[in-house]
C-alpha cells in the first residue's frame, strides 16, 4: 500500500494560521499555574454561551461526560427510557446506559442519517421520559418533529452536538419537518444545534470542527436549575468544596484546553464555511459517477464529515483502493450502535440503519482541503466504479 497523500483530516494548517495566539494562550496558562478552572474556563462558557445564544454553558471533561451529566442533571435515571439513533457513536447510547436508562432505538432517514421522526412515535411507551436526537456528521436532525412529538408527550430533549458545533437549525436540514406546525419550525429557524432541546452536549474531540488539543466537552441550557445541577455533578456533587451532596463526577475542563479552544472560537463559522465549500466541490464532481449517493447541502449542515453512500456492495472495495491511492478514508459506522456486543440480540432490527452501516464512506474534509485534492480523490472514486 502506497504511503497516504490525503489524510482524512489535516489539522496542521489550522495550527499554522493560529500559532502565535496558541503559544500565547499555552504560555499564559502555563504562567498563571492554575491548571483546573482557571480564569480561560470560566471566559470560555460566557463566549460559547454568547456565541450560541444561550443562558448557561457548562464545560466538562469530554463529550461523552457532558451526554451522562446533561441527563443526570435532567432527572433521566433507573428504568427510564430515552429514545435514540443506532446510527452513530457508541457515547451517545452508552450515556444512556451508564445512568440506568435504557436506550430505545428509534430507525433513522437515509437522505439525512439522522433520527426519523415517524419511527420515534411508535417507540414511545409510559416509561420513555426522553429522545436524544444526534446532529450525525453535522447535520441538524429534524427539530421541528422532535419538539412537537416531545411536547405532544411531555419528554425531554437532549441533543447530542458532539459533530455539529456551529450548526444552525433550518426547514430544509430535514424535509420532513415542512409537514410540522409552522410556529415550531418558524420558533427555531436560525437556532444552533444543542440549543433547540432542554439540553445540549458537545465534543471538542481535537477532531471535532471545534477541537481542542485533548478531551473537553461542553452542556449549554437555558434552564437554570438544570445548569446549577451540571455544575455540581461536574465536581464531585459539591456546590461548595467539601460539603458534597450528592454523587457526582471529577469532570472539569483543563485550564489549557480552554484557552486553546477560546483562540479557535471566533474563526468557527469561517471554517465551517470551509467545510462546507469542500462539501459542494465534491457533490458538483461526484454527480454523475454511478453508485454514489451523495449529502444533502442543507442550508447550515456543518460536514463535520463529508459522508457519501456507496451502493451495490462496492463501498469496502472502493476504500482498499482509495487507500492503496494514498487516500484515507473512514467508515462512520460500520456497526449500529444496537447490533455492538454489549446491546446484542436485545433490540429488534433497524433495516434502514442495518443498511447504510454497509454503505456510508467518509472522504477526507478540512476547512482548507485544495480543490486539487478533491479532483484526485474523484478521479480515484471514477476510475474504481467505472471500470
Amino acid at each position: 500500500m502506497s504511503q497516504t497523500k490525503i489524510p482524512v483530516l489535516d489539522l496542521k494548517p489550522q495550527y499554522e494560521s493560529l500559532k502565535t495566539e496558541m503559544q500565547e494562550a499555552i504560555v499564559r496558562v502555563l504562567e498563571s499555574g492554575q491548571f483546573i478552572m482557571g480564569p480561560d474556563v470560566k471566559l470560555f462558557e460566557q463566549e460559547v454561551a454568547a456565541y450560541l445564544g444561550v443562558k448557561q454553558a457548562i464545560a466538562v471533561n469530554s463529550g461523552t461526560d457532558a451526554l451522562v451529566i446533561g441527563l443526570k442533571a435532567l432527572g433521566i435515571g433507573v428504568g427510564d427510557e430515552v429514545i435514540t439513533t443506532p446510527f452513530s457513536f457508541f457515547a451517545t447510547a452508552e450515556s444512556i446506559s451508564n445512568v440506568g436508562a435504557i436506550p430505545i432505538f428509534a430507525d433513522i432517514n437515509a437522505e439525512t442519517f439522522n433520527l426519523d421522526p415517524t419511527a420515534i412515535v411508535a417507540k414511545i411507551t409510559p416509561r420513555t421520559k426522553a429522545i436524544m436526537p444526534v446532529h450525525l456528521y453535522g447535520n441538524p436532525a429534524a427539530m421541528a418533529a422532535i419538539l412537537d412529538i416531545a411536547q405532544a408527550h411531555n419528554l425531554k430533549v437532549i441533543e447530542d452536538c458532539a459533530q455539529s458545533f456551529g450548526a444552525r437549525y433550518y426547514s430544509n436540514c430535514a424535509p420532513c419537518d415542512l409537514n410540522c406546525p409552522e410556529s415550531i419550525r418558524t420558533s427555531i429557524t436560525g437556532k444552533h444545534t444543542g440549543t433547540i432541546g432542554n439540553v445540549g452536549a458537545y465534543s471538542f474531540f481535537p477532531s471535532k470542527n471545534l477541537g481542542a488539543y485533548g478531551d473537553g466537552g461542553l452542556i449549554v441550557t437555558d434552564d437554570e436549575q438544570v445548569a446549577e445541577t451540571a455544575r455540581m455533578l461536574r465536581v464531585h456533587g459539591a456546590k461548595k468544596k467539601y460539603h458534597n451532596e450528592v454523587l457526582g463526577y471529577n469532570s472539569r475542563l483543563d485550564t489549557m484546553q480552554a484557552a486553546i479552544l477560546r483562540v479557535k472560537l471566533p474563526h468557527i463559522d469561517e471554517w465551517n464555511q470551509g467545510r462546507r465549500r469542500v462539501a459542494k466541490t465534491y457533490n458538483d464532481l461526484l454527480a454523475g459517477i454511478p453508485g454514489v449517493i451523495t449529502p444533502h447541502l442543507a442550508d447550515g449542515h456543518v460536514f463535520h464529515q463529508y459522508t457519501i453512500r456507496i451502493l451495490d456492495n462496492k463501498r469496502d472495495s472502493v476504500q482498499e483502493y482509495l487507500g492503496k491511492q494514498g487516500i484515507g478514508s473512514m467508515i462512520y459506522y460500520p456497526v449500529p450502535q444496537d447490533k455492538l456486543p454489549v446491546y446484542q440480540g436485545q433490540y429488534p432490527a433497524n433495516p434502514v440503519s442495518d443498511l447504510l452501516a454497509t454503505q456510508v464512506l467518509s472522504l477526507p474534509i478540512w476547512p482548507e482541503m485544495s480543490s486539487a485534492n478533491i479532483e484526485y480523490i474523484v478521479a480515484n472514486m471514477q476510475k474504481i466504479l467505472t471500470e
